[in-house]
């Protein structure tokens, strides 16, 4: 799993339409605090929708949960801008780590869905899915699975 953290910035849309090409899935977030990250979500999911796969499975993050005295943006709106874009949807907190772990889980567990439903063509590169043994070893030092195998016992 790629990760690119680009902080909204203009200056990386271009390298962002990169990562695009090819990947099952992004992470599409937002500072509850802030209304103008909430505000340019549209635009950031139709470059997303435009330089992606079309099954490509985005999860809607509205971040800084734990800042909800300073709200700006109410969860019923991200759900509601989840559901009608056909989105996943958590509120979390980097700063805790509140669901920041379930983000990244159920994300992965909505490829694989796609993987085992054929959607995606693990044996066509173009599908942004390889199939393979992921970094981490196990105890003995060999590999010890897929990501997927250790994320869902697979």
């Amino acid at each position: 799993m790629t990760k690119l953290d680009h902080a909204g910035q203009e200056s990386f849309r271009s390298i962002t339409r990169s990562y695009y090409r090819g990947a099952a899935g992004a992470l599409l977030v937002y500072d509850i605090t802030r209304r103008e990250t909430f505000n340019h979500l549209a635009n950031w999911l139709e470059d997303a929708r435009q330089h992606a796969n079309p099954n490509m499975t985005i999860m809607l993050i509205g971040n800084k949960s734990d800042l909800a005295h300073r709200r700006a943006v109410s969860k019923e709106e991200g759900e509601q801008f989840a559901k009608e874009n056909g989105l996943l949807f958590l509120e979390a907190s980097a700063r805790t780590a509140q669901n920041v772990e379930e983000a990244f889980i159920k994300t992965a567990a909505k490829i694989l869905q796609n993987i085992q439903e054929g959607v995606f063509d693990v044996s066509n590169e173009s599908s942004g899915i390889k199939v393979g043994y992921g970094r981490s070893q196990g105890p003995s030092g060999s590999r010890d699975g897929t990501v997927l195998h250790r994320l869902f016992n697979i």
